[in-house]
């Protein structure tokens, strides 16, 4: 394998380890839940791309075939993080606020998790005992 190749391993590698490194360290001293969301979701991701990216290279340089595990695997890491964080966001939002205490919305003037028209919300369920 050339020199400028196991270089190039080795740069991803590294640079994998210091986002996961970041993203750990940020889990653990950020304070509130909300904040604490974005390290994994940003910086462990990519930590782990790069640990991917190298393994990708590294089976491409060595072996001398695509590696499709390492690239789905990562195209599933990267379109699934970001999903997992709305809803986790969205939970929070349901759970520790009200629409008093959430700041202003913008154009549209609404929050998507409390403004809702009371012809939009779904019908309650029957009581248990009661007749349907």
């Amino acid at each position: 394998m050339s020199p400028i190749f196991e270089y190039l391993i080795a740069a991803a590698l590294v640079l994998g380890g210091v986002f996961g490194l970041i993203g750990s360290y940020g889990l653990i001293k950020l304070n509130d839940p909300m904040s604490r969301l974005h390290a994994p979701t940003k910086a462990t991701t990519l930590g782990v791309g790069g640990v991917l990216i190298a393994s990708m290279i590294h089976a491409i340089v060595s072996e001398g075939h695509v590696s499709w595990h390492e690239l789905l695997i990562t195209l599933f890491l990267f379109l699934t993080a970001p999903i997992t964080a709305n809803f986790i966001a969205k939970a929070h939002i349901h759970r520790h606020e009200t629409p008093e205490s959430l700041p202003p919305a913008g154009k549209d003037r609404i929050w998507a998790t409390h403004d809702t028209r009371p012809e939009d919300q779904p019908a309650a369920p029957p009581a248990p005992g009661s007749p349907h």
